[in-house]
């Protein structure tokens, strides 16, 4: 495999995601300036207790003289030194924890604001999974960033020109035989680098594998139950951990080498200029509190290049993080609003909607509807059947704006809804899909939706209403019953009642149904089709459904195919002209059949 150089594309895209790195940084430059005068000063006291050492041996000890007053204040200005070092380290650490962290709090939540303000073909295209992982993994990347890389490259670079220009100033000769080694420490980490990196790289990936692996077999458990794969999965998932296994110990294993080679380096580099600075010593050339300060500096300067190298695979792991990052804030949404002085606003909303030879596809040379002509008069019932790739819910999409019209107009009261913002949009038409979604909280707040200006009365009305009210009185906490992430112990119907609740608080003057009803049970639908019956009374509605006994009393029915209509009417109408309507009705029938004699039999079993 050949290795590639990186292409200028992704050089420019680094640069680019550094730059804008760099704006959000900005704001706390102050706080960065505090942070290296803190580092200035810590590392001066830590790096000044040797050379007191040195003026106590060399103007006082080595010469005899028995002046305890000046130990006893070289001892404590040794003291303060030492206390100055924890205390500026301490400040220093906190000011770029601080920074650091509200650096990156401010790009995820700007991150968070940007996908949420992407349009729905975005969603399509990229994983859910891939957007948690730049949500979460990404930003903590940026994280260590700040908080490790930036305070390594600041403190440790500023230590090892402290301690040369210590060295240079103690004696010049013994400091140019120090920097032998430098050469040496330059081999070993382009050395190393390499092979860090690759190990680093290969431990991340067999992570990621073993991460998605165990994220698979959880959201299929009920399939791995049902057809008894437990032991086939669990001998898979001990292959994956076996290898991120290998590949950790690995790592481990090249760090530690690494590191140890420091070692080594640096002992060695302690015995030869204790060899090169005693003959020195017993020459008279130079005093004995210089060379132990020598050797103090030169243990001092090993680990601040170990530091730095050990952040290289971090510095690496920020660069890709950056680049993902800034990748998602390149992306801008194929449906936007006009300028706002272009937009007009909806009032008095009467739900009169107005398909107008409207064309569009997924694909720009695959049409899903094409030349569609429609109109729903205010307050307007419709059913809109069709087979599976009909166009059904592609329709209802363009009239959310989910997406826009590749061609012709679809108008809200005689108004392009690309001229209508999308706030004052979604706010006019209510969806209710298959797989209502509620989220982790009270069944309170997920009728409201969190919108603190709908009191708790409002709430308790709305469910009253669509028939909701019994079964969360029956409930231990009643409305405040909290339940987890999509509504789990809620039934399909229970959790459809709730959405209706939701659009009777909101008061959409257009109501859509995606296949509401499409997973209930008929005793369940029965339920729900009352509950429909009340919350579409005064509102356009447009009901799409598989299930013939759900729109059969619809003002209008039209039935799709290939993105056309191509049959419109009333059900009896549409029987009257016994074709698809028709056949789409035999088949209905026939599945709830099924149905009910499955209920029977359950019925009989009980």
């Amino acid at each position: 495999m050949f290795k590639r150089n990186k292409r200028p594309q992704d050089l420019s895209q680094s640069k680019a995601s550094f730059r804008s790195l760099v704006v959000y940084a900005k704001p706390h430059k102050l706080t960065f300036a505090a942070v290296v005068v803190c580092a200035l000063l810590g590392i001066a006291a830590d790096l000044f207790q040797p050379y007191l050492v040195k003026i106590a041996i060399d103007d006082n000890l080595m010469i005899g003289k028995n002046d305890f007053s000046a130990l006893i204040k070289i001892c404590l200005l040794y003291g303060v030194l030492s206390i100055s070092s924890m205390f500026f380290s301490y400040l220093q650490n906190n000011l770029l924890q601080f920074a650091g962290q509200s650096i990156v709090a401010k790009i995820r939540k700007d991150l968070f604001q940007h996908i949420f303000r992407q349009s729905m073909s975005y969603y399509d295209k990229t994983p859910s999974g891939s957007l948690i992982t730049h949500v979460s993994s990404d930003t903590e990347t940026l994280n260590q960033f700040f908080t490790q890389v930036l305070l390594s490259l600041v403190r440790d670079s500023m230590t090892l020109i402290f301690i040369i220009v210590l060295m240079y100033h103690l004696d010049p000769m013994l400091t140019l035989y120090s920097m032998i080694v430098i050469p040496i420490i330059v081999l070993i980490a382009v050395g190393f680098r390499q092979y860090m990196r690759k190990t680093y790289q290969l431990s991340r990936s067999k992570l990621s594998q073993m991460v998605a692996f165990t994220a698979e077999n959880l959201s299929g458990m009920h399939l791995i139950q049902a057809f008894h794969q437990e032991k086939e999965q669990m001998s898979r998932f001990t292959d994956k951990n076996t290898g991120y296994f290998r590949a950790n110990l690995r790592e481990i294993r090249t760090s530690v080498l690494f590191n140890r080679s420091f070692d080594i380096l640096g002992n060695l580099s302690i015995a030869f200029i204790t060899w090169v600075g005693g003959i020195a010593v017993f020459d008279k050339a130079i005093e004995f509190g210089v060379l132990y300060a020598f050797i103090t500096y030169i243990r001092q300067f090993f680990q601040p290049i170990n530091n730095i190298t050990q952040q290289w695979n971090t510095l690496q792991s920020t660069q890709v993080s950056m680049s993902r990052i800034w990748n998602i804030f390149s992306a801008q949404p194929e449906v936007k609003d006009k300028e706002v002085s272009e937009l007009i606003p909806l009032v008095n909303v009467q739900g009169d909607i107005q398909f107008d030879r409207v064309h569009f596809g997924y694909q720009k040379d695959t049409a899903v509807i094409e030349d569609l002509d429609l109109h729903i008069a205010p307050g307007e019932m419709i059913g809109v059947v069709g087979t599976t790739g009909a166009g059904k819910s592609s329709l209802i999409s363009l009239l959310c704006r989910f997406y826009d019209v590749q061609g012709g107009a679809i108008r809200l009261d005689g108004i392009d809804i690309r001229d209508i913002s999308q706030t004052d949009l979604h706010r006019t038409i209510g969806l209710v899909q298959q797989e209502p979604y509620l989220y982790a909280g009270s069944i309170f707040e997920n009728v409201r939706m969190f919108d603190t200006a709908i009191s708790r009365e409002t709430v308790i009305e709305a469910c009253k209403l669509v028939g909701a009210d019994a079964l969360i009185s029956r409930m231990k906490d009643g409305y405040d019953s909290r339940i987890s992430e999509r509504g789990s112990g809620l039934s399909a119907g229970e959790r459809q009642l709730i959405s209706f609740a939701r659009i009777i608080v909101f008061q959409p003057k257009v109501l859509i149904l995606d296949e509401a009803t499409a997973n209930l049970d008929s005793q369940t639908e029965q339920l729900i089709q009352t509950a429909l019956n009340i919350v579409a009374e005064g509102r356009t509605s447009i009901v799409i459904a598989h299930r013939i006994s759900t729109i059969m009393h619809a003002d209008r029915i039209i039935v799709m195919s290939h993105g056309e209509i191509v049959e419109e009417g009333t059900h009896t109408e549409l029987l009257a002209m016994q074709g698809i309507y028709e056949q789409l009705v035999h088949h209905s029938q026939g599945s709830h059949a099924q149905e009910n004699e499955a209920d029977g039999r359950i019925s009989s079993i009980g």
